[in-house]
């Protein structure tokens, strides 16, 4: 049954238990019932604030849907699947889906939404992507003609980690020795003039770290899976302590909001070579891991707290 018809259903009959419209919708949306699946149109206009939970690959996906230029992985698609998909940053001239000449199946994650919920766009695109003839494009998802594709937690297996390629650039958009023309030559110029060097920082227990070249100096960005508030007390404490970097040459810079996660924001050097944070960033997840720990049995201290809002100054959202 899907999941909207399921909700709806369970206000039918208040007297079997259905949903009070003041209570949190069953769809796990965060929004009153009324707001959401039990408002005239469902949940297509309601807007998810974290469309990957429920994901293992929630944080991954949000770096590559919001800062990683060019990458590839391919979805961990439940048993039973038509083909193999293979999850995009971006695709020529934005689009939400295409099957390449050699058959390979693409869906876009940085694409324009069409309804409030990230995951249910994605899923519609991954169902065109496994139903799609060779040579098909998706240019955009939607608009929402009213059937129910699912979300994407519906396809995926929850469980199941992403270790994403990243390219130097986008000629992987075609097969092998095969020249663009026209409008895809055209984007593909202009995607690839607009790409920053990026890496991901390997070192055990990090995950969803990127080294970020910006030019004038280099970031780290790590989308981190915790609560906000609870990973701004644990950096709070680590500020206090002067422990709030990756070693020599960094300095926190801030963090945004992306997708319902925070993504702490460190400067660095740029004359060192990425790999040369991956030591930095294992010592500083242990720290953080630490600090995260020890907040329930030691509460934060005034200066501390002071710290606390501090970081929370420091922040911004991205829509």
């Amino acid at each position: 049954m899907a999941k909207r018809t399921a909700v709806k259903d369970a206000v039918k009959d208040k007297s079997a238990g259905g949903v009070n419209p003041r209570q949190p919708c069953p769809c796990g949306s965060g929004k009153r019932y009324k707001a959401c699946h039990g408002a005239a149109g469902g949940a297509a206009d309601v807007i998810v604030s974290r469309p990957f939970e429920g994901l293992a690959a929630e944080a991954e996906l949000i770096a590559l849907r919001e800062f990683v230029p060019s990458a590839t992985v391919k979805l961990p698609l439940k048993d039973g699947a038509a083909r193999e998909v293979t999850l995009a940053t971006v695709l020529p001239m934005a689009a939400a889906g295409l099957v390449r000449a050699d058959g390979t199946a693409f869906v876009g994650l940085q694409v324009q939404t069409r309804s409030g919920d990230l995951s249910r766009d994605l899923a519609r695109a991954v169902r065109w992507a496994l139903n799609a003839e060779t040579g098909d494009a998706l240019p955009v998802v939607g608009p929402d003609n009213g059937d129910d594709p699912g979300r994407l937690q519906d396809l995926l297996d929850t469980g199941a980690t992403l270790s994403p390629d990243l390219h130097a650039d986008f000629a992987w958009w075609l097969p092998p020795d095969n020249e663009p023309t026209g409008d895809v030559a055209l984007s593909l110029e202009r995607a690839n003039a607009a790409i920053l060097p990026t890496e991901r920082v390997d070192a055990p227990d990090v995950e969803a770290a990127y080294w970020v070249d910006a030019g004038d100096k280099a970031h780290l960005r790590w989308v981190r899976p915790e609560p906000e508030e609870t990973l701004l007390a644990a950096l709070a404490r680590l500020s206090v302590r002067g422990e709030l970097d990756l070693g020599e040459g960094s300095r926190y810079a801030g963090s945004f909001r992306a997708h319902g996660l925070l993504v702490p924001v460190w400067d660095l050097d740029r004359e060192l070579h990425s790999s040369e944070w991956a030591p930095g960033a294992e010592a500083l997840g242990k720290r953080v891991s630490d600090a995260l720990a020890g907040l329930d049995a030691e509460p934060l201290s005034e200066a501390e707290r002071r710290a606390r809002d501090g970081l929370r100054g420091r922040q911004i959202t991205l829509r």
